[in-house]
């Protein structure tokens, strides 16, 4: 059980102690001289330090100050969230085992100073190197008050705000879709509470989720129409779950690895494993969609890569703004007008609406067509953007961000050599050399017949030229389209490659080997979000990297027949995902895996 030091004797009649212990705390008094007008509590800091030290290292230990008045939800948030190593509010300050050492040493050094001991030893904390969070209160109250008329102050303050109405309204992202907005989060954030006070964990939400879905796919696969209206009703329930899984995280802080890794993969296994449904659907109605959800797949994969490509090469970068991102600011300040910019781009609760109202009265091949049309548009929409901002301001990208944008290439060559060549300056031609081994490879697929040896000679030049693109550091202000690039390329081909095989199940077992790779693509992009290293350079070239999973594909292609390119195809997207998965999961549950939570605009 964690412990509370209090500093001082609990003031009467304060309810500092019962809250302390309604969030799991063991609650622990230093005694002290006792408050009295004009003074501080005076407890004897060796007593602290000691009591300090009778609690096991490997719990959670808070300092508090006795004299504390403010909301429970304050210290809940100061004392309970596991994502941060320490975290201190005015008068309260946490740390789990990562930081004790820090801590203790602080203790043993009694540091000096006004105002109260909590604050004291979190910048004495924070002084030695160890970064102490400090959440934002909004309208709630955090304070020791010095005097017995500031203490009625405070009193009255925390009277005056509802901390469940808080709580509440802080469960739901800051920032999110219109749909989500204002037709989910007004009653989900009550299912989050409903199912805090059950005792239900945002895990199991998650998981709940994922399965409302795959039931919502397996519904739409039945072909009929009460399958489809199931489907599109299903759909819609499995992401108000969606919602709420990340609002019962923040309404109870309850944030964990595991719960990282479900909720950086279960949105994508639900898309697109509904894009299956309804192809398989369609397929008991005589029309073959695989293509088109394969393409859908595609864009919506290519598309997060890009987000997150430029996201993670400006993440540290310094530059002057640009008027691209002026104009973006101005338009900010207009209301109408970042709804409308948020709702063109079709994030994932307009995108799933859409979904699920075109499942339930139209036929699948309409849902793709609409899919295609809106995410192409919004993929267009933020790309071009982002590239207008990178050649209007002259940014200067760092070292982690060039590792970052080489991680995501996801390149067996970077697997072999650990990286760009040492010393060698950033290249112009980077994204060029990427651009151009991609327009042969996909060229030569369109082009060329099924199996033709040429595609092979085209997937030798592609291996070459990305090999080119990432020998030095992508550091160019367009070299986060490379990683993208790298992902058109192979998915692309593939595609190309089993619909030109024109047999069946290849189109299906492309989707397989598509969905295996996306999924190795996320895992990857959400361990660099986390601060965590990308996957290890074994897993990359056990699984060949992007430009040998396009030479294997298209050598199966040419020697294989065309009967037997379909097994293969499968056999293949098996083995990724067997490896990828093994090694994602024992990542994700290890100890040292980071707490990843999304707190921006979902896309």
């Amino acid at each position: 059980m964690p412990t509370v030091i209090l500093t001082g004797l609990p003031v009467p009649g304060s309810p500092l102690a019962d809250g302390l212990r309604s969030l799991g705390f063991d609650v622990r008094s230093v005694a002290g001289q006792g408050p009295t007008e004009n003074t501080e509590n005076t407890a004897n800091t060796d007593e602290i330090a000691a009591a300090l030290a009778g609690v096991p290292a490997d719990q959670r230990v808070a300092v508090v100050d006795s004299e504390f008045v403010g909301h429970v939800h304050a210290l809940r948030l100061a004392l309970t969230d596991p994502r941060f190593d320490a975290c201190a509010v005015p008068g309260a300050l946490a740390v789990q085992p990562a930081a004790r050492a820090a801590l203790d040493k602080a203790a043993a050094l009694a540091p000096g100073g006004a105002g109260p001991y909590a604050d004291r030893l979190a910048a004495a904390v924070e002084a030695a190197g160890t970064t102490v969070q400090r959440p934002e209160l909004g309208t709630l109250v955090a304070t020791v008050p010095a005097t017995t008329a500031e203490r009625d102050e405070a009193v009255a303050a925390v009277a005056a705000v509802d901390d469940e109405a808080v709580r509440l309204r802080t469960a739901v992202k800051s920032r999110d879709g219109f749909f989500t907005t204002f037709f989910i989060s007004p009653y989900s954030r009550y299912i989050a509470r409903w199912c805090a006070r059950r005792g239900l964990t945002p895990n199991q939400v998650t998981t709940a989720s994922l399965i409302t879905a795959l039931i919502a796919a397996g519904c739409a696969a039945t072909g009929d129409r009460w399958g489809y209206v199931a489907a599109g009703v299903l759909l819609l329930v499995s992401f108000v779950l969606d919602c709420t899984d990340g609002q019962l995280a923040r309404y109870s802080l309850q944030y964990s690895t595991l719960g990282a890794w479900l909720d950086a993969t279960f949105d994508r296994a639900k898309e697109y494993s509904f894009y299956a449904g309804l192809a398989l659907g369609a397929a008991r109605n005589g029309d073959d969609v695989w293509a088109l959800a394969l393409g859908s797949m595609i864009l919506m994969t290519c598309r997060h890569i890009v987000d997150f490509a430029f996201n993670e090469a400006n993440h540290d970068a310094t530059a002057n703004t640009s008027p691209t991102a002026a104009l973006s600011g101005r338009l900010d300040s207009v209301g109408w007008t970042v709804w409308l910019r948020r709702m063109i781009i079709l994030p994932i609760g307009e995108r799933w609406a859409m979904i699920a109202v075109l499942t339930a009265f139209t036929t699948p091949r309409i849902v793709f067509y609409a899919l295609l049309v809106g995410c192409a548009f919004g993929a267009l929409y933020t790309t071009a953007g982002r590239v207008l901002r990178s050649l209007t301001r002259k940014a200067t990208r760092t070292d982690r961000a060039a590792q970052a944008l080489a991680d995501l290439a996801d390149s067996a060559v970077l697997a072999w050599t650990g990286g760009p060549r040492p010393g060698k300056r950033p290249s112009r031609a980077a994204l060029w050399l990427a651009a151009a081994g991609a327009v042969i490879v996909i060229g030569e697929a369109l082009r060329s017949d099924f199996g033709s040896p040429w595609v092979i000679a085209a997937a030798i030049g592609y291996a070459g030229f990305s090999a080119a693109a990432v020998s030095a550091p992508l550091k160019g202000a367009l070299d986060w389209l490379v990683p993208p690039v790298f992902r058109v390329a192979e998915y692309v081909t593939v595609l190309v490659l089993a619909a030109k095989a024109d047999v069946p199940g290849a189109l299906p077992a492309a989707f397989g080997l598509v969905a295996a790779v996306a999924y190795h693509h996320y895992d990857t992009v959400y361990r660099i979000r986390g601060g965590s290293s990308a996957p290890p350079h074994w897993l990359v070239r056990t699984t060949g990297g992007h430009e040998g999973r396009v030479l294997l594909t298209v050598v199966l292609a040419a020697v294989l027949a065309r009967d037997a390119f379909p097994v293969a195809l499968t056999a293949l997207a098996v083995f990724v995902a067997l490896v990828v998965l093994v090694e994602s999961i024992r990542f994700w549950v290890s100890s040292g895996a980071p707490a990843v939570h999304d707190e921006g605009e979902p896309a």
